[in-house]
């Protein structure tokens, strides 16, 4: 029996901050880039999760991850 990941907005959202980090996407990309960094047997639970948070893979990730707080060093 595999089981599936389980991705919940918040695990998503946290995805793309972290790949926003690396500077490995910009902001300002669709949702949909997320998935070059995602295994494919999991975007389709992701995107389930977008949907269902009225998310659509044409949205941009800064419309996902809302206002970025930024923390001095």
């Amino acid at each position: 029996m595999v089981q599936a990941t389980l991705y919940s907005l918040d695990v998503i959202k946290d995805e793309a901050r972290e790949l926003l980090r690396q500077k490995l996407i910009s902001r300002h990309q669709s949702i949909y880039t997320l998935r070059w960094y995602i295994p494919n047997r999991d975007w389709d639970e992701i995107e389930s999760e977008l949907e269902r948070n009225n998310f659509l893979s044409r949205d941009r990730i800064i419309d996902l991850i809302g206002r970025e707080e930024w923390r001095e060093d």
